[in-house]
């Protein structure tokens, strides 16, 4: 027994003495000139520690490497592909006492890592070129491949990599982009490479800090080129990501499914220095899934299901990251409310505080409009919507079509329903150029004029259906400029409504009976200003508009109802917000209406409607109604009236 426990306190004592003379005993250049030269031998590449190396032996086998450098590939833009300030190794003494050497701990720190795409489209990143013992074949065929095959039996298991401080760089100098990591916090666990690769941790991005976490299944298969799948998620206060995926052709493509979700579009495009002036209800929210794909620069996404503030929408769509940015996309966005995204209207002049203060004119906006996003991509986009509201204007089930490319847009209007009407029409805008070019074809039927007119121009004075038909050309930067350079011709058709503001018929019967040498209600009536309440009715109305550097003129109005018929010609200044009509009355001489055989017009009587849009005149033309049916002695009975009547 006494010689038992002799032995094992020897033992004891010489496993003591190991540990102390172990520094002394082991060769430390020699296993930094081993593991150097076996990394070498492994990928081609030099590994230098050009710092000092430490090694200790309690209670565990502790490596320290100080200012190591990876060599980078040979077309790289910078010699190393990787730096570190310090890495130390943590091997347990178990692991080595039962033949399985393992690494339990592995710690980074600064590291300056190259991630890089030469110019034929290399990446550093592909480290095992050739198979431990290949053949000629076998060569030719993996570069042909493009897949890069590991060593037989090769395999490296690490229990903890810890990594502090230091950056990330991805470059690719064939698309001329770079990105870069930084301050890193991250805690990588590969007990092998044929088994699943997790990453934790944080780092930082353009000032912001991600916390990130990312599974890898097989990444033996991802540094071979095979299909391998993983599973990522982002947190951060901006943005939320989740991806559920896989990459798959030699990791020429990857798909999977997509979550991206935050709180505000406007605090996400201020991080990338773009301030999006909008108001308070829009773009906060946003959330978009579905099941994306990407490949050979194309990113694809199938059951998309978006979500924008209060807006839905569904479909899919295609974006192209090639020379130009290139959008496809069929969505439906349902009710679609515009209001939140639209700007405020431009406010000319405050309005008096007055109750009864007077109309205030109407004074184009001559500021620039910057069109210039209209060429940053191109795009052919179709959108359906259940509805739709801008501003005032309300639309129904309808389709639109958008073609940009190289600057210029097209805007089809597919579908329309909407104020019990139907319609269809195109826009197109060339802003490739300033002045930009605007042109307009649309023709819409059966359109109730009063609700459309009002919402989309704050003007009721139509009342009726119809159709309504143009084709408008302008050019200009600015609201001002596009009023004032407005060609082409716009033509109407309604049935079976009125205008409000007078009463025509009214009017006319006056004048007749002023003619006749009855002046009674004169002063109540007959040169009234525009009075809301009164109204000309009409079973049809037609005429058409040409328009000349915003001046439209029509020469072929026509109006009839069962008690007058009238004709009219006159001009329409839009740059000076000023009209200037001559309407030519004729009434029937029986108020029997629709039922009367008499088909004559009776007595005819010029009207005047003339003025500033805000306030707009209309009377009688009495000089042109004399001229065209007084005699002498009704001229002699009138000048005689007036006098009497002013005082003469």
């Amino acid at each position: 027994m006494k010689a038992i426990l002799k032995g094992v306190v020897g033992i004891l004592v010489l496993l003591v003495g190991l540990i102390i003379l172990a520094p002394l005993l082991i060769p430390t250049d020699t296993i930094v000139s081993q593991i150097t030269s076996q990394v070498e031998k492994t990928t081609g590449r030099t590994l230098a520690i050009t710092g000092d190396s430490e090694l200790s032996v309690f209670p565990e086998l502790n490596i320290t490497l100080n200012d190591v450098e990876f060599a980078n590939m040979p077309s790289g833009s910078q010699p190393h592909m990787l730096t570190m300030e310090q890495l130390a190794v943590h091997i347990p003494w178990v692991s080595l006492l039962s033949g399985e050497f393992k690494l339990e701990q592995f710690v980074i720190k600064n590291p300056q890592i190259l991630l890089e795409v030469d110019a034929a489209g290399q990446p550093n990143w592909q480290l095992f070129p050739t198979s431990a013992t290949p053949n000629s074949a076998q060569v030719s065929s993996q570069q042909a491949s493009g897949k890069t095959q590991l060593p037989s039996g090769f395999d490296i298991a690490l229990g903890e990599v810890a990594i502090y401080g230091g950056t990330v760089t991805y470059q690719d100098a064939q698309a001329g982009t770079k990105q870069q990591l930084s301050d890193l916090k991250l805690s990588v666990m590969l007990p092998s490479l044929y088994q699943a690769l997790m990453v934790e941790g944080a780092v930082t991005y353009q000032n912001q800090q991600f916390n990130i976490a990312l599974t890898v299944d097989n990444p033996a298969q991802a540094i071979q080129s095979e299909d391998f799948k993983f599973v990522t998620t982002l947190r951060n206060e901006l943005v939320n990501l989740d991806f559920n995926g896989e990459v798959l052709d030699q990791a020429q493509r990857f798909k999977g499914e997509l979550v991206l979700a935050g709180d505000s579009v406007k605090a996400l495009t201020q991080w990338q220095k773009v301030t999006l002036e909008a108001k308070d209800n829009a773009f906060n929210q946003f959330e978009v899934k579905g099941s994306m794909q990407f490949a050979d620069d194309v990113f694809s996404l199938e059951s998309l299901s978006a979500a924008l503030d209060e807006l839905k929408i569904t479909g899919s769509a295609q974006v192209e990251l090639k020379e130009r940015l290139s959008i496809t996309a069929n969505v439906d966005l349902g009710m679609l409310d515009l209001n939140p995204y639209l700007p405020e209207p431009v406010v000319a002049t405050e309005a008096p505080s007055e109750e009864n203060a007077p109309a205030q004119p109407i004074v184009w906006d001559d500021s620039e409009i910057d069109l210039s996003a209209l060429g940053q991509l191109d795009a052919h986009l179709v959108v359906r919507s259940t509805g739709l509201k801008a501003r005032n204007v309300t639309l129904g089930e309808n389709q639109l079509s958008v073609r940009l490319n190289q600057g210029n847009a097209r805007v089809s209007l597919d579908k329309f329903v909407a104020y019990d009407g139907q319609g269809s029409g195109v826009i197109t805008v060339n802003a490739s150029v300033k002045p930009y070019h605007v042109e307009t074809n649309f023709k819409l039927q059966g359109i109730n004029a009063q609700p459309l007119l009002s919402d989309a121009i704050d003007f009721d004075k139509v009342l009726g259906k119809g159709s309504i038909n143009w084709n408008l050309q302008t050019q200009g930067a600015s609201q001002k400029q596009f009023v004032s350079r407005l060609n082409g011709n716009l033509a109407f058709e309604f049935k079976d409504g009125g205008v409000k503001g007078a009463n025509l018929a009214e009017m006319v019967r006056k004048g007749q009976e002023m003619l006749k040498g009855n002046f009674s209600g004169l002063s109540e009536g007959i040169n009234a200003d525009f009075d809301p309440e009164q109204k000309t009715d009409f079973s049809a109305l037609t005429g058409s508009f040409k328009f000349n550097h915003g001046v439209g003129r029509n020469t072929d109005l026509l109006l009839a109802s069962p008690l007058i018929r009238v004709t009219g010609s006159g001009e329409v200044d839009l740059p000076k917000t000023f009209v200037d009509y001559r309407l030519v009355t004729g009434i029937v001489d029986t108020i029997e209406g629709q039922s009367s055989r008499d088909k004559s017009t009776g007595f005819k009587v010029p009207v005047r409607i003339k003025g500033p849009f805000h306030k707009v005149d209309t009377r009688l033309d009495l000089s042109g109604a004399a001229k065209d049916k007084a005699k002498d002695a009704v001229k002699d009975k009138l000048k005689d009236k007036f006098k009497g009547l002013f005082g003469g």
